[in-house]
Formats: C-alpha cells, structure tokens, sequence
C-alpha cells in the first residue's frame, strides 16, 4: 500500500492553511498529535514499560543483587504514568481542537466553492436561455426571409419580381 495514500494530507489541501502559515502552537500541535497517534508511539511506550519492569525487577534484583531503584508496587512509574496521563488529556484536547479547526477550515472553503459554483451554474444558465432567446429570433428571421424568398422568386441567387 502507498504510504501517502493513508497518512493524513490535509497539508495539501487548498483550503487549509499550512507551513508558515501556522502559528507556532498549531505547528506544535499538528507535530504532536502526528506523533501520538501512530503506531509507533504505542509500541514505544510498552517498550519503555517493559524495559522499565525488566530493568527495576529482574535485572537489578536478580543478576546484579541490588535494590531495585523503584520498589513494588512500582510507585515512581506510577507517578509518571500520572503525570503523563494528566499532560496527555491536555495533548489530546489540543490536537482535537486543532483537528476541528482544519475540519472548520476545509468546511468553509467546500461552501466558499459551493456558492461560485451555484453563481457560475446561474451565470451559465442565463447564457444558455440568451442563446435560446437569439437562436429563436433566428429562427424567425430565417423564416420571414425564406417567406420573402418565396415570395419574390428567386433567379440564379438573385431575387427577382414575379
């Protein structure tokens, strides 16, 4: 599968303002809520995880023989995971709120097109029933002048009296 097919573009689109456009906290957003949902972040935070039970139960404990450096019930990283989770709500509610600002900005440039195309499609049917209009009055000029044809006769391409 192409990467660029399902990674987020919304970057690309006309309607949303982008690169130096951004303030330095939408910027920061954008980066931080690439980052936190993706894959990526979720396995290398288990992996920390891990390596933090790995690192304080087994291996200090057992091959070194030394006091683990966060006893159990794991206190410390519970503290973090605290913090974290605390600093991780206001993550989540700054990259929705930038979300809903790109939605907001794609939204009003669909209703900014959607109106010049309604203007252009009235344009364009105004036009189309001028042409009508001039198609049927030559219509009947040609009519009153096939009439005047007829009438006067017609002699090697030039009219003449009957």
């Amino acid at each position: 599968m192409n990467q660029k097919r399902w990674k987020a573009q919304w970057h690309l689109h006309p309607g949303v303002r982008s690169g130096s456009e951004l303030s330095l906290g939408e910027r920061a957003a954008d980066r931080m809520r690439n980052a936190m949902g993706s894959w990526p972040f979720v396995f290398s935070f288990f992996g920390v995880m891990i390596a933090w039970a790995v690192t304080n139960t087994y291996f200090l404990q057992h091959v070194l023989r030394h006091k683990a450096f966060d006893p159990y019930p794991y206190i410390l990283l519970n503290l973090f995971l605290s913090m974290m989770a605390g600093v991780q709500a206001a993550a989540l509610l700054i990259a929705a709120k930038r979300s809903d600002a790109i939605s907001s900005e794609v939204a009003l440039h669909t209703s900014q097109n959607t109106d010049e195309i309604k203007t252009l499609i009235a344009d364009s049917t105004l036009l189309l029933q001028q042409v009508k209009a001039n198609t049927d009055l030559l219509d009947e000029l040609h009519a009153h002048v096939t009439a005047m044809s007829e009438k006067l006769g017609v002699d090697g391409g030039k009219f003449a009296p009957k």
